[in-house]
C-alpha cells in the first residue's frame, strides 16, 4: 500500500487538524481573571487566548442574558485593541458594556441579518489578526462553524467569544449540543449584597464553567465586572474555607 507521509497536502491537513484539536500548536497564552481561586481552576491559570469560548445566560431569560453580555464585555475589555462585536439585532446597551469596562470607542459594531451572517463576520474578524477580541451574539452555534472559528482564532491569536442569547426559549436547548469551544460558561444574576445605607450594591453573578478542555467544571458566586472589566470576590465570601476551592459545589456540565 502506498503511503502519504511525504504528501504536502496530507501534511497540511494534519497541521490544520492539530490546530483545531489544540495539539502540536503554539502554547496558549492566557488572560487571567485576577481572582486566584478562579484562575487556579483554569488550565494555564486563565482564559486561553487564540481560542473560541462560549458564554450563555442562565434560566432567567433577559436578565441572565444581560449578565452574560456584561461578562463577555469584561473579558473583551481586558484585551488590547479594538473589539469587533457582531450581532443580528441592534439591541446592545452601550452604557452597560461601558460599565463592564468596554467603552464605545473600543467597539466596532457589525449588524448582520442572521446567525449565519454573524458567524461569517466573526470568522473574518478573527482571521484579521489585528483585533483584541471578536464577539458574536448568536442563538445557534453549529459544530462545523465552531471548528472554523476556533481554527481562525488559533491562527491569528485573537480570542473569540460566542455570546449565546436566545430570542425564543425553544432555542435554549441548542446550548446542550457539543461545539469546538475551549470553554463553555453560564452566567446567572444573583441578588446584590445589602448595603448599610439605602442604595443598590454591586451586582452579583453565579459564574459556572460548564465545560473546559483539560479542566473540570466549577462555579463561583462573584461580584459583577467593574469599570476595568474585572470580577470581584465578595467580601463576605473571601474568608470562607470554600472560597479557596470554589464558591459552591461544582456545576454539573
Amino acid at each position: 500500500m502506498r503511503t502519504h507521509t511525504n504528501n504536502p497536502a496530507i501534511a497540511a491537513l494534519r497541521a490544520r487538524i492539530a490546530l483545531i484539536e489544540g495539539d502540536g500548536a503554539r502554547p496558549y497564552e492566557v488572560l487571567p481573571f485576577g481572582i486566584a481561586p478562579l484562575d487556579r481552576k483554569l488550565p494555564g491559570g486563565g482564559l486561553a487566548l487564540g481560542c473560541l469560548h462560549e458564554v450563555a445566560g442562565g434560566g432567567n431569560g433577559v436578565v441572565d442574558g444581560a449578565a452574560a453580555a456584561c461578562f463577555v464585555a469584561g473579558i473583551a475589555a481586558r484585551t488590547h485593541g479594538k473589539v469587533l462585536w457582531c450581532v443580528a439585532q441592534a439591541d446592545l446597551f452601550a452604557p452597560g458594556l461601558e460599565q463592564a469596562g468596554l467603552p464605545p470607542d473600543r467597539v466596532i459594531h457589525v449588524e448582520a441579518g442572521d446567525d449565519r451572517s454573524v458567524l461569517a463576520c466573526m470568522e473574518e474578524g478573527l482571521r484579521h489578526g489585528g483585533l483584541g477580541a471578536v464577539v458574536a451574539d448568536v442563538a445557534r452555534l453549529p459544530m462545523t462553524a465552531s471548528r472554523r472559528l476556533h481554527l481562525a482564532a488559533r491562527e491569528s491569536g485573537t480570542i473569540g467569544l460566542a455570546l449565546r442569547r436566545w430570542r425564543r426559549q425553544a432555542e435554549a436547548s441548542d446550548f446542550g449540543q457539543p461545539t469546538a469551544a475551549m470553554t463553555r460558561w453560564r452566567i446567572s444574576a444573583l441578588p446584590s449584597r445589602p448595603l448599610p445605607v439605602p442604595g443598590v450594591g454591586r451586582a452579583r453573578w453565579l459564574v459556572e464553567l460548564v465545560r473546559a478542555r483539560a479542566g473540570e467544571p466549577f462555579d463561583f458566586e462573584l461580584e459583577a465586572c467593574d469599570g476595568s472589566g474585572h470580577l470581584g470576590l465578595p467580601a463576605d465570601m473571601a474568608d470562607r474555607p470554600a472560597a479557596a476551592g470554589g464558591g459552591r459545589h461544582s456545576a454539573s456540565g
